[in-house]
C-alpha cells in the first residue's frame, strides 16, 4: 500500500478513536456522588412527601438531597424539588466537579457534551450553592439530570438573583421547600445529538411552612436576558400548573391547596 494512503488511514483512525474516547469514556477524575444512608437528607415533618409535585412522566428519581421527575422526551427533569434548611446554608469552598450522567435515570440522562458550543449554560435546577454543606451533596447537583439549557444572561442575571433570594428566605424562615424546572412543551428548540429541549420559560415555586399559615410564592420567568426584577414575574401556582400539567402540593387538603395555589401575596414575603 502506498505510504501516503497508509498515513491518511492512520490519521483517520486516530481521529475517530479520540472522538469516541471523548464521547464514551469516563474522565479519570470524574466523581460520582456516594451518599450514605446515614448522611442522606431526611425531610423534616414540616415538609413531608405531600409537598412533592406530581409526575407527568412517572419517572421519579430520589437522590440524597433532592428528588426529580425525568422527562426522557426532553432529556431533562420536568421538576427538581428539595427542602433547603437554614442549617444547610454554607459558604464552604468545594472544587467545582465535572458533570456526570445520572445512573438512576434508567433511560439515561443527557450527556453533558450536548451543551458544548450550543450557546447555552448548563443551568442547575437545584443550585450547587444550596448544597455546599457537604462534598457529596455538592457533587450531586452536577448530575446531568439536574441541568437544563439556560441563556447565559438569564442564568447569571435574574435567575441567579432569585436563587440568592431563595437562600435568604431559607435563612429567614428557617427552611423552605422548593420545586423548579423548565416549562417543557412541544415544538421547543433542541441542542446536541440527543436533542435536549431548550425551555422558553423556567419556574420556581417556594413554600414556607414555619408560621401558623403556610405561604407560597411562584415565579415564571422567560429564558432570556432581562433588566426586570424577579418580582415582576410572580404568578399563581395555578398558572404554572396550567402551563406544565404538574400538580403541586397534591397531598395537602383541597381547601388549603386551593388557597395557596390561587392567590398572590408578595407582602407576606417582604415585598412592599
Amino acid at each position: 500500500m502506498n505510504r501516503k494512503y497508509t498515513y491518511a488511514i492512520l490519521v483517520i483512525a486516530v481521529t475517530a478513536a479520540l472522538y469516541y474516547a471523548e464521547k464514551y469514556v469516563d474522565r479519570e477524575n470524574e466523581h460520582y456522588p456516594n451518599i450514605s444512608e446515614e448522611k442522606k437528607n431526611t425531610v423534616s415533618e414540616e415538609f413531608g412527601p405531600q409537598f412533592y409535585p406530581s409526575s407527568t412522566t412517572g419517572v421519579i428519581v430520589k437522590h440524597g438531597y433532592y428528588q426529580l421527575s425525568y422527562a426522557e422526551k426532553h432529556e431533562q427533569a420536568e421538576w427538581v424539588a428539595y427542602e433547603l434548611r437554614k442549617d444547610q446554608l454554607s459558604q464552604n469552598d468545594i472544587k467545582r466537579p465535572y458533570f456526570v450522567q445520572d445512573r438512576d435515570v434508567k433511560s439515561g440522562s443527557a450527556d453533558w457534551r450536548n451543551y458544548k458550543k450550543s450557546g447555552y449554560d448548563r443551568g442547575h435546577l437545584c443550585p450547587a450553592a444550596d448544597r455546599r454543606f457537604d462534598y457529596d451533596a455538592f457533587h450531586e447537583t452536577f448530575l446531568t439530570s439536574n441541568i437544563s439549557p439556560q441563556n447565559h444572561e438569564f442564568n447569571a442575571g435574574v435567575w441567579n438573583k432569585l436563587e440568592q433570594k431563595t437562600r435568604y428566605w431559607a435563612k429567614k424562615y428557617d427552611g423552605v421547600f422548593v420545586a423548579t424546572g423548565g416549562v417543557l412543551e412541544n415544538g421547543l428548540k433542541t441542542i446536541g445529538d440527543e436533542r435536549v429541549s431548550v425551555p422558553n420559560q423556567f419556574y420556581k415555586v417556594i413554600m414556607d411552612a414555619s408560621g401558623k399559615d403556610k405561604k407560597v410564592i411562584a415565579f415564571l420567568i422567560p429564558n432570556r436576558d432581562t433588566n426586570k426584577s424577579f418580582y415582576d414575574f410572580v404568578v399563581t401556582v395555578d398558572e404554572i400548573e396550567k402551563r406544565t400539567g404538574i400538580d403541586f402540593f397534591q397531598g395537602l387538603p383541597d381547601s388549603e391547596e386551593d388557597r395557596l395555589e390561587s392567590s398572590i401575596n408578595m407582602k407576606a414575603w417582604g415585598k412592599r
